[in-house]
């Protein structure tokens, strides 16, 4: 029988804040968001959507500004940034606003289905885990795209292994949920997609040390034709900010 976590500050857990990082998501964010909003949750779970336009250069702004009365059932924030600033800080942001006692991190293009909420969050609610990674790899559905693509995951996610010592399967997922306490405990730096590295690395340091779980999440990936945005660039900042992170306190 596992014992109560150190980082279990407010039981039991009442309420979930998902943080959605946007950038010209104009044709995607009210679907997205609808799907959020009726995303089934463990039984007297609360939920706060907060959405950080990272100044989007289409209709995003407007768009999100709408979402307000579109959901009056749901408790809403709206950020925007004024200038790009990346990923990492749209979720800097939303992570200081956030005021629920589990914090889940939801990309805005829908490629990861909310309907994996519940399996997401539970390990948390039950107390059985203190941060929860999301898994393409590990058995359920996904849409068949580029074979290269999933290469650079693995080779990232065993190269940030090697230095953290966990044994993850997809440290790059856009799924990742944390106990607020755990993240209040954070100082993250990263501005664009490094935070995935960052964060999977300062979790690893963390004393006293997090149970971290790992689920099988679905994934519907988006072509580049259809506005998929990362690209190899990103992945040889990520090789640096995992040797940054593993030689940094």
């Amino acid at each position: 029988m596992q014992t109560k976590s150190p980082y279990a500050v407010n039981q039991p857990v009442t309420k979930v804040s998902i943080v959605i990082p946007v950038y010209n998501e104009e044709k995607t964010i009210h679907h997205l968001v609808r799907l959020v909003a009726e995303a089934r949750l463990p039984d007297g779970i609360r939920r706060e959507i907060i959405c950080v336009n990272d100044c989007s250069s289409d209709g995003t702004g407007a768009k999100l500004d709408e979402l307000p009365a579109l959901f009056p059932q749901v408790e809403m924030r709206i950020e925007h940034h004024p200038v790009n600033r990346g990923k990492g800080a749209a979720l800097r942001t939303g992570f200081k606003t956030a005021t629920g006692d589990i914090v889940l991190v939801q990309d805005a293009d829908l490629e990861y289905d909310p309907a994996d909420y519940m399996k997401l969050v539970s390990p948390i609610v039950d107390d059985r885990a203190d941060v929860v990674y999301g898994s393409r790899f590990i058995g359920e559905p996904h849409r068949v795209l580029y074979y290269w693509h999933t290469v650079g995951n693995k080779v990232l996610t065993t190269f940030s292994n090697i230095f953290t010592n966990l044994n993850l399967t997809d440290m790059e997922v856009c799924y990742k949920v944390f106990r607020k306490s755990v993240l209040d405990r954070m100082e993250l730096k990263c501005d664009r997609f490094g935070f995935e590295p960052e964060v999977t690395a300062k979790i690893a340091k963390m004393r006293p040390r997090l149970r971290i779980f790992e689920v099988g999440v679905a994934y519907y990936g988006r072509s580049y034709e259809e506005g998929k945005k990362i690209t190899w660039k990103d992945g040889i900042k990520a090789i640096l900010t995992i040797v940054r992170f593993a030689f940094t306190k």
